[in-house]
């Protein structure tokens, strides 16, 4: 048992290291890649909100990564899953801080979070990432301010109008 843990200590550290390494020396060309998301709306309360829409796997990955220019604080990002279920945000690669709400198959708002902020750095992982604690379908992603701009509260319900 030793001698197993005597290889995997410095394979496990091997391989965190290549992978921050990775993560920070991403290609230019991979950052600035324009992507673009399906669009949608959403009404949280009497506030009609333009989504952006992530639902595929590899949308989910991608979301606001990179992005340098804010979100305006009329629109948002969804995130969009298959069932309900406590799904963490690990904010890497963010370049803003967030306001982030989990939403039930209801609409209900069951749990947000106010001005997230952003990792610092690759290893910042614990105090940059955000899970709900109670199970959840959808997750929208806004510019910090978009909240107490909409008067968002966990009374709030959000409807989907298209997507």
């Amino acid at each position: 048992m030793v001698g197993k843990i005597v290889v995997l200590i410095p394979v496990f550290v091997a391989a965190v290291i290549i992978g921050s390494l990775g993560l920070i020396f991403i290609p230019q060309e991979i950052k600035n890649k324009p992507i673009t998301f399906a669009e949608g709306t959403i009404r949280i309360d009497d506030d009609v909100i333009r989504v952006e829409v992530a639902e595929s796997r590899a949308d989910k990955q991608r979301w606001l990564m990179f992005r340098e220019e804010r979100l305006p604080l009329n629109s948002a990002m969804i995130l969009i899953y298959e069932k309900l279920d406590l799904y963490p945000l690990w904010l890497l690669n963010i370049e803003y801080n967030l306001d982030l709400m989990w939403v039930n198959e209801n609409g209900n708002i069951v749990y947000m979070v106010k001005d997230a902020a952003p990792c610092k750095n690759t290893l910042d992982s614990a105090s940059c990432t955000y899970k709900n604690t109670k199970p959840a379908k959808y997750i929208i992603a806004a510019a910090s301010g978009f909240i107490e701009k909409h008067k968002i509260t966990e009374k709030s319900l959000m409807t989907i109008i298209s997507i």
